[in-house]
């Protein structure tokens, strides 16, 4: 009995000696080293999605806006806001693609130049501001201001780039005032004449190319604003306007910081998201 109970013994031994034997240690070292492999994987960032926001910028190049007060302003905010875009900072949102373009042409239906994102990118704020003048310089100014001409053009772009159902921003930078020519300012027409000029005015060449295309026209006065929303015929697109006396506040120090980096002008990040990257409620204008 005992001799059996003792033979028990070391068999029971010399298992538990195969079962930790060295075989059996790299077999778990590899297991753990494909759990560590895997936890690596794990802890990899997600990749930031694709910019999607195609942005168009028009700016009016007419005597009366070039002439008139704020064109300077213009171009210096719009400098600033192009930069924060490119950059994504402050939480505006990065273009998937960007053209720049004037509004105003010597004649009616004339095609504009749009220059691309790669003119804008890799430039400080004041190198963007000096690019902005280069292309439109104080002095070429142009006999209309055709906005639809300018709509044709960014519905034909894009078209022709395949940007279609991607979200677009359409800014201009404009006093409004669809002219037809020097002296036919709207203040100077009756009103059913001026409510035929806006009504005039057509975005048909972008309805259908995206659910969320968004018009704003900046550096308005109050009345030329509301013809805007209330007289423009649309269905699809979207408008936001902004008064001259309320953009130029975002040079105020109070808004824009002196002597702080444009990367921590978080007021006046704050500033645009409010008063012009809003997005408007869709309404329907016949």
């Amino acid at each position: 009995m005992r001799l059996r109970v003792l033979r028990i013994a070391i068999l029971t031994v010399a298992l538990l000696a195969t079962s930790c034997s060295s075989n059996s240690i790299p077999h778990f070292s590899g297991a753990l080293a494909k759990l560590g492999k895997l936890g690596q994987g794990a802890s990899k960032p997600a990749e930031a999605p694709t910019p999607r926001l195609v942005m168009f910028v028009g700016v009016d190049i007419s005597g009366s806006f070039m002439n008139g007060r704020y064109f300077d302003d213009s171009i210096q905010f719009l400098a600033r806001y192009i930069y924060g875009h490119l950059n994504g900072i402050g939480n505006m949102e990065v273009p998937h693609s960007l053209f720049v373009g004037s509004i105003g042409g010597y004649k009616k239906d004339e095609p504009k130049t749009l220059y691309p994102i790669e003119s804008f990118q890799n430039r400080s704020v004041e190198e963007i501001e000096a690019r902005l003048h280069e292309i439109f310089p104080k002095g070429r100014v142009n006999h209309f201001t055709d906005f639809n001409a300018f709509f044709t053009q960014v519905g034909d772009m894009i078209d022709q780039k395949k940007l279609l159902l991607k979200p677009i921003s359409i800014v201009l930078l404009t006093d409004g005032d669809p002219d037809l020519g020097e002296g036919t300012a709207a203040a100077s027409a009756s009103e059913s004449d001026r409510a035929k000029k806006f009504h005039n005015l057509s975005v048909t060449p972008l309805e259908g190319l995206s659910r969320n295309i968004t018009v704003r026209v900046l550096y308005t006065d109050a009345v030329t604003g509301k013809d805007w929303l209330d007289d423009m015929p649309r269905k699809r697109v979207k408008v936001w306007t902004q008064d001259a006396i309320v953009m130029k506040e975002w040079k105020d120090p109070t808004i824009y910081l002196p002597d702080t980096p444009f990367e921590k002008q978080t007021r006046f990040f704050s500033w645009v998201q409010d008063n012009v990257d809003v997005q408007p409620r869709l309404r329907r204008v016949d």
